[in-house]
């Protein structure tokens, strides 16, 4: 088999079967914009089995002598899933080059799970040159073969002779990902300063684990801030941490239920009293900054705009994770600012 058919075929174990193929439920994916799309809308296609979109992302240089052939390479694939690395680009006349690096693990109907890895060329042809019909990204060859590695760990390094591109920041993209995929829609496009919401603030946390021995290495984390909304009075902001072990999570926020009593029950006089009747999680921080030198996040939520009643909490990072330590309440919307802390548990690192 050629190159191009082996690539195309990588994640197919051919043998017959009598039974229909039926179509996945994963999400619909068909975007030309980027080599590393394009590669990922072909293994969104096959997984999908929509055979002819596939098929489609191939230039001149098709993968197999015909379609029906094309087909019958994954007659036994249940689905794949799709990696890829650092995408490394070359101009030639009138077009770009595209090397990416890929790998794939292909699951039978049967169960059984492979992994192969290797290399997609892809060209670009210029567009002031072209005529109808428009030639749009595509793949001009490719070439997988068998690993033992799984599916993350085979992505080669680099494709062709060249320098490696620069690496993929993993724990930023995954953010990014999780991020733009529960709020994109709901956010502004923008910050305030006029950058894109998916370029996060990040920073980098090195830490001992409270059972570390002396001389065991520091550990690190990432925490990444991703601005939502300007409002009239409070920003929203949504916080993700990343360990080494590569795992990215969204962070929550606890904060306390408040039973508040006014006298006379006047909600706009004197407070009686404020009580903490429970504890809730919260996903977004409202006027939120992460301070570096103390390790701690800081909320605070102004409860109408002169910001004389509002709630503030302090989490700390510890053991690898945030904590409440401190939350502050100010009920009275009496023209001061006068919180009262209704938590403390605020203790060093």
């Amino acid at each position: 088999m050629n190159p191009i058919a082996l690539a195309a075929t990588a994640a197919a174990t051919l043998i017959a079967c009598a039974h229909p193929v039926l179509a996945a439920e994963t999400t619909y994916l068909d975007d030309r914009s980027s080599a590393e799309s394009v590669i990922r809308s072909l293994y969104n296609a096959i997984d999908r089995h929509d055979y002819a979109r596939a098929w489609g992302y191939f230039g001149d240089a098709k993968p197999a002598k015909d379609f029906d052939s094309f087909v019958k390479g994954y007659t036994e694939t249940d689905s794949v899933k799709v990696r890829t690395g650092a995408v490394s680009e070359e101009g030639a006349a009138g077009s770009v080059y595209y090397s990416v690096p890929v790998a794939i693990e292909a699951i039978t109907k049967g169960g059984d799970a492979k992994v192969f890895a290797g290399c997609y060329t892809l060209r670009q042809v210029n567009g002031e040159i072209q005529e109808p019909p428009f030639d749009p990204i595509h793949i001009e060859k490719g070439e997988l073969k068998p690993s033992t590695e799984s599916l993350d760990k085979a992505v080669p390094e680099k494709c062709g002779d060249g320098p490696p591109p620069p690496k993929k920041d993993s724990a930023l993209e995954q953010a990014k990902k999780a991020f733009l995929a529960s709020y994109g829609d709901e956010c502004d496009q923008e910050t305030p300063d006029h950058k894109p919401i998916s370029e996060p603030a990040a920073f980098t946390i090195s830490y001992k684990d409270k059972d570390a021995a002396e001389n065991d290495p520091d550990r690190t984390a990432r925490l990444f801030r991703f601005f939502c909304r300007m409002a009239a009075y409070n920003e929203s902001a949504y916080y993700y941490l990343a360990d080494d072990t590569g795992e990215v999570r969204q962070l929550q926020f606890a904060v306390p239920e408040l039973d508040i009593r006014y006298e006379n029950d006047n909600p706009e006089g004197k407070v009686d009293s404020v009580t903490v009747t429970g504890f809730q999680t919260e996903d977004v921080a409202i006027n939120s900054n992460y301070d570096e030198k103390d390790r701690t996040i800081t909320t605070a939520d102004k409860w109408r705009g002169v910001g004389d009643a509002s709630s503030t909490g302090l989490y700390l990072f510890r053991n690898g994770d945030f904590s409440l330590v401190k939350y502050d309440v100010d009920a009275s919307y009496d023209g001061e600012v006068d919180p009262q802390t209704v938590v403390d548990y605020y203790t060093a690192p």
